[in-house]
């Protein structure tokens, strides 16, 4: 995620709430999907009415509306946890107040405030809400506790990595597995913003980030070494390694790709 660390169960810390724009170009592309879905279904529900009883004509118009305006949202934002069509076209996406994917409940409570605050409206509630609210809510995100982030943005650029100096000692010893490309990102997006994040949520995901990252590192680091500074060390070492590595491999290409203009078993070639 590139405007948040995520961690977890797909948890979102440090992301940046959807500008008003972004979230108005996607709802508008959403009620544009919703509006031309709902046409053709009338438009079908039109044409089956003639083989069904009179009688039963409201109550299927209002089931298409139900569908169309309810069910539908809820089941995309469910699935897609919280990405419909524009948002997903904007770079935007519905999470939890605590950075969580949203839930049928918070889909479905979304989906239900939308239909008078959206719909019976044509959005204008949906709108004050949304410019008085310092997250962009409207009321649908009040009441089921979420709000739309940027997923999408420009490439971050991260500080450069340097080893701690009362750890250089105990790095070159250690041994050190490759960390998941997902933990590594996670470890390096928060030294790239810890100036940004809470306190609170900057120790807690230190500590976090730092158990996982000491299972791959053998021995652990010295007693009473912070987080932070661990984490440094080990992403410095693992890419100063890696680069090691990536040289040695390049060399022993460059002496493998001579030998291939050599006749076999190492004779120089008398044309040369």
């Amino acid at each position: 995620m590139r405007d948040g660390i995520l961690i977890g169960e797909g948890v979102v810390l440090d992301a940046r709430p959807a500008s008003f724009l972004s979230r108005a170009l996607g709802a508008a592309i959403d009620v544009a999907t919703v509006v031309a879905c709902l046409v053709a279904l009338l438009v079908v529900t039109s044409q089956s009415l003639s083989f069904v009883d009179p009688d039963l004509a409201p109550a299927i118009v209002v089931a298409v509306l139900v569908l169309v305006t309810v069910v539908v949202p809820t089941t995309v934002e469910t699935l897609s946890r919280g990405r419909s069509l524009g948002k997903l076209a904007l770079g935007i996406r519905v999470v939890r107040d605590d950075g969580g994917p949203v839930r049928f409940r918070h889909a479905f409570l979304r989906a239900l405030v939308g239909v008078g605050e959206l719909w019976l409206t044509l959005g204008s509630v949906a709108l004050i809400a949304s410019l008085t609210n310092d997250r962009g809510k409207r009321l649908g995100d009040m009441a089921a506790g979420t709000y739309a982030i940027r997923v999408r943005g420009g490439r971050p650029t991260f500080a450069p990595l340097a080893m701690p100096p009362h750890l250089a000692g105990w790095a070159a010893h250690a041994d050190m597995r490759r960390l998941p490309d997902g933990l590594a990102l996670a470890a390096r997006q928060l030294l790239a913003r810890v100036d940004r994040l809470n306190p609170a949520s900057r120790a807690r995901l230190g500590r976090e980030l730092a158990a996982q990252v000491e299972r791959y590192v053998a021995p652990g680091p010295p007693p009473g070494t912070h987080p932070e500074a661990f984490l440094m060390a080990v992403l410095t070492e693992r890419r100063d390694r890696d680069r090691v590595t990536a040289q040695r491999a390049r060399a022993l290409a460059d002496e493998q790709a001579a030998l291939l203009h050599r006749l076999p078993y190492s004779v120089p070639d008398p044309s040369r």
